[in-house]
C-alpha cells in the first residue's frame, strides 16, 4: 500500500546544508526517519571515527587483531584522490517488506546513502555482515560499507529483520530467502525516493556487495533478483567477501575439529535457521550450560555485540557449549538442522553476471572449506576468485571494502 509522508524540511549540522525536502510524497514505502551528513575524511586526511568497523571476533586470551581507524586510513590512503563527494548524506528510514514466510508486510529499517553532490552512477546493495548489538544495525550507525558512496554511487543497506525497529525479534541469521529478501524489499522502496530527490541513478543496472554474512546473502540477492526481479534490477557486478557460502560444510568442517572462530553465530545460527524455517527445534537440544541459561540474554536482547557475546560464552571449543546430540548430524534434531542448512547454503545456482569472490586464507571465523567450495561450484561461470593473505577476519573485512572501493 502506498503511503504519504510528511517531513518537515530538516537542517543538516554540519556545514549548514539543507537537506532535500520530502513532503507529501507518493512513493512505495521508504520514510526517512533521520538525515545527517558526515565527512568520510577529516581534514587531516584521517577516516572519519563515526565509521564503525568491524570487531575483532577473537576471544580475550587470544591474539587480537583489532583494527584501529588509523590502519585503515593507511590502507585507503588513495582514496582522497578518487572521490566524488567527501560529504555523504545518511537517510535512515523504514520501509514495508516481508516477514520471514515470505507472504506477510513487515514494517522494517535500513540506510540510504548517497554522495552530498554530484551525479549517481548506480545502485549499490549492501548486504551487512554480522553483527550483535542493535547500535550496530546499518540504521543506527556510519556502516563501514557506506563508504563506497563517496565515489557516486547510491548505497542501500538494510537492517535485516531483527534490528532497527524489528529489534525485538530474532534475528534469522543464515536464512538467506528472508535477509536478501529485505534487501531487495529495502531496494524497491528505495527506487521512487531518488526519483522524488532528483538523484536518480545514470544506469539501471545495479551492483551487489556484501562481506562475511553479507558474502552469502549477497550472492542469495544475486539468485532472487536473477529470478524474479531480473527486469527492474539487471545485475552489473558482484562482490563477495568472506561468506559462508556452504553452511552444511561449515557445520562438518566445525565439528571435526571441534570449535568455531565466532562462538556467538552458534547460537545465532540455530535458532535463526530454526525461526526462518519453522522447524521448532528446542534450544535444549542443542545448546548447553552457561549458553542455554542465557542465550536469549546475550543475542536476543541485541545489547551486545559480537565480541561482547564471545567473551560470555568463553569457548570457541564446541563441546564446552554443545550437546553431544546437537554436534551429532545422525541425530533426529540435528539432522532436520542439518537438512535447512543444506537449503540455505548459496552454492545453488549459476551466476549470470560477473562476480569477484574475496577471502583471505588466514580467516579463523569464516572457515577457509567455504573459499574452497564456492572455487570449486562456480569455476565455470564469469567468477574471478581472490584467495590471499589478507590477515584475519575482521581485517579481511577492511581490504575486501578498499578493493571494491579500488574496482568500483
Amino acid at each position: 500500500m502506498k503511503r504519504y509522508l510528511h517531513i518537515l524540511p530538516l537542517l543538516l549540522l554540519a556545514v549548514g546544508c539543507q537537506v532535500p525536502e520530502v513532503i507529501d510524497v507518493d512513493f512505495d514505502s521508504f520514510q526517512v526517519t533521520s538525515v545527517k551528513s558526515s565527512a568520510l575524511f577529516l581534514d587531516d586526511g584521517s577516516l572519519n571515527p563515526e565509521v564503525k568497523l568491524m570487531e575483532d571476533p577473537n576471544l580475550p586470551e587470544e591474539p587480537q587483531t583489532k583494527v584501529a581507524h588509523t590502519d585503515v586510513a593507511t590502507i585507503a590512503r588513495n582514496m582522497l584522490d578518487q572521490v566524488n563527494s567527501n560529504r555523504i548524506i545518511q537517510y535512515a528510514g523504514t520501509f514495508s517488506g516481508h516477514d520471514v514466510d515470505g507472504v506477510t508486510p513487515l514494517k522494517q529499517s535500513g540506510k540510504l546513502l548517497l554522495p552530498e553532490k554530484g551525479p549517481i552512477k548506480n545502485l549499490v546493495l549492501v548486504s551487512h555482515y554480522t553483527i550483535g548489538s542493535n547500535d550496530e544495525a546499518p540504521s543506527m550507525c556510519f556502516p563501514m560499507e557506506g563508504m563506497v558512496a563517496a565515489k557516486g554511487y547510491a548505497v542501500v543497506i538494510a537492517d535485516y529483520i531483527g534490528y532497527g525497529v524489528t529489534a525485538d525479534r530474532i534475528h534469522p541469521y543464515m536464512h538467506t530467502r528472508s535477509t536478501s529478501q529485505s534487501v531487495v524489499d529495502m531496494a524497491l522502496a528505495v527506487k521512487p525516493f531518488l526519483e522524488h530527490i532528483g538523484r536518480v541513478p545514470e544506469e539501471k543496472e545495479v551492483i551487489l556487495m556484501g562481506y562475511s554474512q553479507g558474502g552469502s546473502t549477497t550472492m542469495a540477492v544475486m539468485d532472487m533478483l536473477q529470478d524474479d526481479y531480473r527486469s527492474v534490477f539487471p545485475i552489473k557486478r558482484v562482490f563477495a567477501g568472506g561468506g559462508p557460502y556452504d553452511l552444511a560444510a561449515t557445520f562438518d568442517y566445525s565439528m571435526e575439529v571441534d570449535k568455531t572462530g565466532i562462538p556467538c553465530a552458534i547460537p545465532m545460527i540455530v535458532q535463526g535457521v530454526n525461526d526462518g524455517e519453522s522447524l521448532g527445534l528446542n534450544m535444549k537440544d542443542f545448546f548447553k550450560g552457561s549458553l542455554l541459561e542465557n542465550y536469549k540474554e546475550w543475542i536476543n536482547t541485541k545489547k551486545y555485540t559480537v565480541a561482547e557475546i564471545n567473551k560470555m560464552i568463553g569457548s570457541r571449543y564446541l563441546h564446552d557449549i554443545m550437546t553431544d546430540l546437537g554436534r551429532d548430524k545422525t541425530s533426529g534434531e540435528t539432522a532436520r538442522l542439518y537438512r535447512a542448512l543444506l537449503k540455505n547454503s548459496v552454492l545453488n545456482f549459476r551466476p549470470e553476471a560477473p562476480v569477484y569472490l574475496f577471502h583471505s586464507r588466514e580467516d579463523q571465523t569464516v572457515p577457509f572449506i567455504n573459499a574452497i567450495q564456492a572455487e570449486n561450484y562456480f569455476k565455470l561461470n564469469d567468477v574471478r576468485f581472490n584467495f590471499g593473505d589478507y590477515g584475519q577476519h575482521a581485517m579481511g573485512c577492511i581490504r575486501f571494502i578498499i578493493l571494491v572501493y579500488n574496482m568500483l
